[in-house]
């Protein structure tokens, strides 16, 4: 069983469901071959070369379901936003870095949150003109369905100021924010936007993360930094990018899913908007906007006819979803669609729904039903629920209590897989783990076990790899795994029963380690994907050679 290509791991302790007390791992050409104790892993792979743990935890690599790689690499490389409390910090920012930016560089930042400020007031246009000079300026809100521009950057959206969602001095939402975006990621240069990828994937790979979808599409970030990410992410010792397309299923579309073998027609196709721009659907209006209950971009016979064609062409579909009333137009689009495919070809390809928050348990069955997955961020829940959070404001507490409810979901079967949305939400799975965990709604977290694997396995399964063994540290299985320096794991012993969810979210699972608010979150010592090495702490830039054997 011995090979010059086998890696013997050992002296730590491997989170995987074939050996509860298992200490060591040999992996051989990128597959996990074996796993087991010290002793006999040594004897059966007496040629391996064997790397010494130190006690590390080793557990399979995070995957995040949705992200969006190059404005998250911009906010890593440039001006960052969460912390600004006023609308004088905001400025203050935005001339320095519009006096620090390039001549030819647009300024693109992002996370402002009017809702954390001291003073909630916004600056006006005419402040960040002369903030930034003649820099065109882009900042999206914390939720990225809103933006803060200048007029030079309006000056490349022209028909932004006749479409909906304009303002002269304010956030531009809706199809005005949507020009204004396009613009904003045409004008980025071709060394700006490669910078920026590399950045977002070195960053997700020194979270131990293997594996990101990126939501691109026509409005996010359009077709040039979809193929830059893709040519970018084909270097070596880099994680793994899932693309995705937001675009209904016309011909253009599927002609790019079969051009750069994209995974499907899903993501940030947008049903709705979001909630802390008062663009979510809701059923009923914003209680603190109650002229408005948000917006409706697609229609349940446009919805199903998307999932119609993507069905017949062999491909995943899926859509942004967040308020109510999108969800139920929604669930309605799925049954309009099985009248004409039938339940088992709808549910074959296993669509998908991105955020999904405002669900009920009666259309979740009906999405199990389909095998729809839904694609979350618990650190939605962590930033904006509880009984005085972003959500309660919106919507009220009663409204506020009911978003993101893990738990209903997974009892209902509905297949559930974690990721960011970053930069919405930073890159930190550890921190998604317990944020499901410690819902702020009793009652709708999870465990740390359905958590964890929401956030590996289902995030494999969601993009299609349906073998069984991925995602996990089994015999066969792509040897995709993360080495951590965890606080002390709870220890398996016989009688251990852990269930599929819990309404006691402190109740800590063997394997894994503490989760609790007052723990202190695993630090990531090395990534490796497929048996290679795409970050190693010990590298002064931050990940190992490419290509270089798993060290330990």
């Amino acid at each position: 069983m011995s090979s010059s290509n086998t890696t013997l791991l050992v002296g730590g302790r491997i989170h995987t469901p074939s050996s509860p007390d298992a200490t060591a791992m040999a992996v051989t050409d990128g597959i996990v071959v074996w796993v087991g104790q010290d002793g006999p892993g040594r004897a059966l792979h007496p040629d391996a070369e064997v790397i010494d743990l130190d006690g590390a935890f080793v557990a399979p690599a995070f995957v995040d379901a949705h992200v969006h790689a190059t404005n998250t690499g911009l906010h890593l490389t440039g001006l960052d936003l969460t912390e600004v409390r006023d609308a004088a910090d905001l400025l203050a920012a935005v001339r320095a870095a519009a006096e620090a930016s390039a001549p030819e560089e647009v300024l693109i930042a992002h996370g402002w949150d009017e809702t954390t400020w001291t003073d909630s007031r916004l600056p006006s246009r005419a402040e960040l003109d002369d903030a930034a000079g003649a820099v065109p300026v882009y900042l999206s809100r914390v939720d990225a369905h809103s933006a803060l521009v200048t007029s030079a950057l309006v000056e490349l959206a022209p028909d932004a100021v006749h479409a909906e969602g304009y303002s002269p001095d304010g956030p531009l939402t809706r199809d005005a924010h949507h020009l204004v975006r396009t613009a904003a990621h045409t004008a980025i240069t071709a060394e700006q936007r490669e910078r920026a990828q590399r950045a977002f994937l070195r960053a997700a790979a020194a979270a131990g993360i293997v594996s990101v979808h990126e939501c691109a599409g026509p409005v996010i970030s359009g077709e040039e930094d979809l193929r830059s990410l893709l040519q970018v992410a084909a270097e070596p010792g880099l994680p793994e990018v899932v693309p995705y397309w937001g675009a209904l299923a016309d011909t253009a579309a599927l002609d790019l899913v079969r051009e750069l073998g994209l995974r499907g027609l899903a993501g940030d196709l947008f049903v709705d908007g979001a909630l802390g721009s008062h663009t979510a659907a809701l059923c009923e209006p914003y209680a603190d906007r109650p002229h408005t209950s948000g917006t409706r971009y697609l229609d349940r016979q446009a919805i199903a006819d998307h999932l119609v064609a993507c069905t017949e062409a062999g491909i995943q579909a899926g859509f942004h979803v967040i308020g109510d009333a999108a969800v139920t137009e929604v669930v309605e689009a799925f049954a309009l669609a099985e009248k004409t495919l039938g339940q088992r070809a709808l549910a074959r390809l296993g669509h998908r729904l991105e955020h999904v928050e405002m669900i009920t348990a009666e259309q979740a069955t009906a999405l199990a039903r389909w095998n729809v997955t839904a694609s979350m961020q618990p650190a939605f829940d962590a930033a904006w629920g509880g009984a005085h959070g972003m959500y309660a404001t919106r919507l009220g507490p009663d409204r506020a209590a009911a978003l993101n409810p893990f738990a209903t979901l997974a009892a209902e079967g509905v297949p559930l897989a974690f990721g960011s949305d970053t930069p919405v939400t930073p890159l930190d799975p550890w921190g998604g783990v317990r944020a499901a965990v410690y819902h702020r709604t009793p009652g709708s977290g999870i465990s740390a076990r359905a958590a964890f694997n929401a956030h590996t396995r289902g995030g494999h399964r969601a993009a299609g790899v349906v073998d069984g063994v991925t995602g996990s540290l089994v015999p066969g299985a792509p040897a995709h795994y993360a080495v951590w320096e965890a606080d002390d794991l709870v220890v398996a012993t016989p009688d251990a029963r852990v269930q599929r969810w819990s309404t006691d979210p402190r109740s800590r699972v063997p394997g894994l380690p503490p989760l609790d608010p007052e723990a202190t979150l695993p630090r990531c010592l090395r990534t490796v994907r497929a048996g290679q090495v795409i970050y190693d702490h010990t590298d002064g830039t931050g990940r190992a050679a490419p290509g270089t054997q798993a060290r330990a």
